[in-house]
């Protein structure tokens, strides 16, 4: 593959702000083997934009960074991506807000986005565009004369052909995608989705895996499931499970089991069903009090948006009466934190917890799942129970998967959790690591650019 890598995501990772194994690293990793630039929001909201980008160089990687205004951030950042199109694609349109100036919010950025960057390109140059932000970027690339092969991928997950079309507007949105030479999905689900609706909303033809258009454009959907960097992580959970974090989760412990849960304040992360799922257990198993805590992490996010302040709030009530319910003077049943952690004291707390609670209602992969197994010791792996609407399901089949809309099936998984026999626990946890070991973030990242190079 001749030329520069170009990568585009909404945010930008300066090199200052990487942190090793992440989605940031592979990039950085990919930007540092061939050369090339990475374009973005820098994060910041200014009162005057300047009308050309800010760029720093590193190495053989330059940062190009845009600020977006006030105005900007709120239309396309806060209302579009995050109220109409992050409900929408985990499968939630009851939670859907469409306005129209938002639309028109996101599509000015992305046009902006567009007319900074094309200039900056050649035509033997691979754009990599991310996420749901920038759909329509590699449209108004071609617009402006972009000749370069143009990837995106899309992290979250892709609903049903039916709820796609419920969003206004959703003709001129999806059809964008067309612009694009591949378009990454995380799941063969989330292929069958794409691959529907441009049949029955665009009129399109199936040949191989690309699809045609009544125009005649083609582009090609393939299923990239994103993985994490396996060996660091394992290393990384080894090194901390004896640092002075994880020595003082221990002893609160008091010899008790941990079952471990780490998610952003989110609804598509099924929180409210996970705690009711764990007084379900502790009321079903009067037995298992004071053998088991339950520490939920929740670092909050888009405070900005109501449903998350409502969110917050809910959960606070939950973890008060769930403990009010259940605990004992020297027990807890449930450790509601909401605040983030270093990854390396999180890998630690990985590699103690006897269960990995990972539950969405829909997530596009989550990688909390694919951590947890990596950070587990061999010799005496925990037991993960996951969601069958996570993308991490369609690999993991030796978890305990579940459906975090029933919560007795979730209690009932915890408790065959902590009885499992240890040789069970081994031969799923083998059989997940070996798999994790092999599909690595790099490997994602490189089966990505191969099919977009061919």
């Amino acid at each position: 593959m001749s030329g520069r890598l170009v990568v585009v995501s909404n945010r930008v990772a300066l090199p200052r702000e990487l942190r090793a194994g992440g989605l940031a690293s592979a990039m950085h990793a990919a930007l540092t083997e061939r050369g090339g630039l990475w374009f973005g929001w820098s994060g910041r909201v200014a009162a005057n934009v300047p009308e050309e980008p800010r760029v720093e160089t590193a190495g053989a990687i330059t940062y190009v960074v845009t600020d977006l205004a006030r105005a900007d951030y709120e239309a396309f950042y806060l209302g579009f991506s995050n109220r109409t199109l992050w409900p929408l694609l985990h499968h939630r349109p009851g939670l859907l807000e469409f306005e129209r100036r938002d639309l028109e919010g996101y599509l000015r950025v992305n046009e902006r986005f567009a007319a900074q960057l094309a200039a900056r390109l050649a035509d033997d140059d691979t754009v990599w565009v991310h996420d749901y932000h920038l759909i329509p970027l590699g449209l108004a690339l071609r617009a402006r004369g972009v000749g370069a092969r143009i990837g995106f991928f899309l992290h979250i997950p892709l609903p049903p052909a039916e709820l796609l079309a419920t969003l206004p507007g959703h003709h001129d949105l999806l059809r964008s995608l067309s612009a694009y030479d591949l378009v990454g999905l995380q799941t063969p689900a989330d292929l069958r989705a794409l691959r529907d609706y441009f049949e029955r909303e665009a009129g399109a033809r199936l040949d191989g895996d690309a699809i045609v258009l009544p125009s005649g454009r083609r582009f090609r959907a393939a299923v990239f499931p994103i993985g994490i960097d396996t060996a660091h992580i394992a290393r990384q959970a080894q090194a901390a499970a004896t640092n002075a974090a994880t020595r003082g989760l221990m002893t609160s412990l008091q010899g008790r089991a941990l079952a471990i849960g780490v998610d952003r304040l989110d609804y598509s992360k099924g929180l409210p069903e996970r705690f009711e799922a764990f007084g379900r257990f502790l009321a079903q198993h009067p037995e298992r009090r004071r053998q088991v805590s339950m520490m939920q992490i929740a670092p909050p996010t888009r405070e900005d948006v109501p449903e998350y302040r409502e969110l917050r709030e809910r959960l606070e009530q939950q973890a008060g009466a769930i403990n009010g319910r259940h605990a004992e003077p020297d027990w807890m049943p449930i450790r509601y934190i909401n605040r983030s952690f270093q990854h390396a004291t999180l890998a630690g707390y990985y590699r103690v917890a006897q269960i990995g609670l990972v539950t969405p209602l829909r997530d596009g992969m989550n990688l909390v799942a694919k951590e947890f197994v990596a950070a587990q010791p061999a010799d005496d792996p925990g037991v993960l129970v996951l969601s069958r609407f996570a993308g991490a399901a369609f690999e993991l089949k030796e978890a305990l998967i579940v459906n975090p809309f029933d919560a007795d099936d979730t209690a009932d998984a915890i408790e065959r959790a902590l009885g499992m026999p240890l040789e069970e626990r081994k031969a799923r946890w083998q059989a997940m690591h070996d798999h994790l070991a092999v599909h690595t973030i790099g490997a994602w990242r490189d089966a990505f650019l191969d099919a977009l190079a061919r």
